[in-house]
């Protein structure tokens, strides 16, 4: 048996996971060891025995603090993916002594934050009303590192572009964009349109690098037109319908956010079609951490919500 393997069956112990990823947060000794409530000749002394235990060194020491080598980011992610399973039981075993529901963690894109998570959400809380619920909104730069810490258990939004080996990913629907203008507009109610026919209107745009932006791209490319001056830059759901509502702007939403404006009166759908996107819309979470039940009821409850707005 390698010195690693012994180590680790016989020796690792939770307080050696908590040194990694403290040692990770913080890139510094003296940094990791008052997060830990420790002295940083505690803090040395562990990692020494940690390294000398595998036969491994984890970090490189530098004049600034510390950095984890390949075995260090890899010993890291793990420690990550282990505590987060210890908290996951911990609070299952609570919720069993209490009968509370667990409390579930979701990563949220603002692609799902106006429509389709509410609507999930609100049939989740109605078959489980004590769980707890925490929603994070951001960009997947922001949220996925918090997934593979451990602090979130799933991702609702657009997929990545090609998975990451230690993510499974489950596919909602196509998330396709719609153009959209406020009820009432001069183009709205149009059985025909043709695009160059879009030129003379402001426009709330989709950022420019974002996956939203390229298929706008694409289609304009094709109709020989150019992106427009008079233009608003902007991923936000509310933003986008606000702005809308009080303006001749064109604009886009996804299909699930615009067809409930629709039905209400808010927006008018423009029968015009774009390119599929390179990603749909789905959940992400870590293969190492199977979820747990709350976040598998609210995977079905996302799946039912899809049908209902669609």
């Amino acid at each position: 048996m390698l010195q690693p393997d012994w180590f680790i069956r016989a020796n690792l112990k939770p307080r050696h996971l908590q040194l990694l990823v403290a040692l990770d947060r913080h890139r510094h000794i003296g940094r990791a060891a008052a997060s830990l409530n420790l002295s940083q000749p505690a803090v040395s002394l562990s990692l020494g025995e940690l390294e000398k235990g595998l036969g491994l060194a984890l970090f490189e020491r530098h004049a600034r603090g510390v950095t984890p080598n390949a075995y260090g980011e890899c010993l890291v992610r793990h420690a990550n993916g282990l505590l987060a399973g210890l908290d996951q039981a911990r609070e299952e075993l609570h919720a069993l002594q209490t009968g509370a529901a667990a409390k579930i963690r979701v990563g949220a894109l603002p692609a799902v934050t106006t429509a389709l998570l509410p609507d999930a959400l609100a049939a989740y809380k109605g078959d489980w009303p004590t769980s707890q619920v925490m929603v994070n909104e951001g960009p997947m730069e922001r949220l996925l590192p918090l997934l593979r810490g451990g602090e979130l258990d799933l991702l609702v939004g657009r997929l990545m572009t090609r998975a990451a080996d230690d993510v499974s990913e489950e596919v909602l629907y196509d998330g396709l964009n719609q153009l959209v203008v406020r009820e009432g507009h001069p183009l709205a109610r149009r059985r025909k349109l043709q695009w160059q026919q879009l030129q003379d209107y402001p426009w709330v745009l989709p950022p420019a690098g974002s996956l939203a932006r390229e298929p706008l791209e694409v289609a304009l490319r094709q109709h020989g037109m150019a992106l427009p001056l008079d233009a608003v830059e902007t991923l936000s759901n509310s933003v986008i319908a606000g702005y809308l509502q009080k303006t001749d702007a064109v604009g886009l939403l996804s299909r699930l956010v615009a067809r409930p404006l629709a039905r209400s009166g808010q927006l008018a759908i423009l029968p015009l079609d774009l390119p599929d996107p390179r990603r749909p819309i789905g959940v992400t979470w870590l293969k190492a951490r199977p979820l747990p039940p709350a976040a598998l009821r609210l995977l079905t409850c996302l799946q039912q919500a899809v049908g209902r707005l669609a």
